[in-house]
């Protein structure tokens, strides 16, 4: 693949193989997946050397869809794609609505407090069904999870790669 893992998002994640034709069970990390998996789409693999798979056709199974890829045509090379991650070019996510992030478009941003002083670096980005989280990693190795609520993150200036942070004492005190 031309362009690197860091211009495409997961859309969602090979399961199992199913039947003995090449198909596979896929499951769905987007809301809109069944528009990334439609047939004729393009999805690309998250292996060491990526692959552009062509969607042949797909159908829904449970809580999943069992897809067929025009480049998988056996039980053997569907099982090896096991675990594998399915993504797109980001440039196929959907428009943010004014408050909203992308978690990728946040790891890797400079954490200051509301009076300037360096917290750390943003590490990862922990999604929940309360509330989402950032793992805040501080210049000492210090980690911290960071609330992701506007009490604590009133600030987030992605043109600048800076989130700033009001933490109550005792959350995250880096050395």
């Amino acid at each position: 693949m031309a362009d690197g893992p860091t211009t495409h998002i997961p859309v969602g994640y090979v399961r199992r193989a199913h039947g003995i034709r090449g198909d596979v069970v896929v499951r769905g990390l987007v809301s809109d997946i069944e528009a990334k998996l439609a047939p004729g789409s393009a999805v690309w693999t998250d292996e060491d050397e990526p692959r552009m798979l062509t969607v042949a056709s797909v159908s829904t199974t449970k809580d999943d869809w069992k897809v067929s890829f025009e480049q998988i045509d056996d039980r053997n090379l569907a099982d090896a794609m096991r675990g594998v991650q399915l993504t797109v070019p980001k440039s196929q996510r959907r428009s943010l609505d004014d408050g909203e992030w992308w978690p990728e478009d946040l790891i890797g941003c400079s954490v200051v407090s509301v009076d300037g002083s360096k917290v750390g670096t943003v590490h990862e980005v922990i999604l929940a069904v309360a509330q989402d989280r950032l793992v805040v990693v501080a210049p000492d190795g210090a980690r911290a999870e960071v609330p992701f609520v506007d009490a604590l993150v009133p600030e987030i200036d992605l043109d600048d790669d800076r989130i700033v942070v009001d933490l109550p004492e005792g959350l995250f005190d880096p050395q």
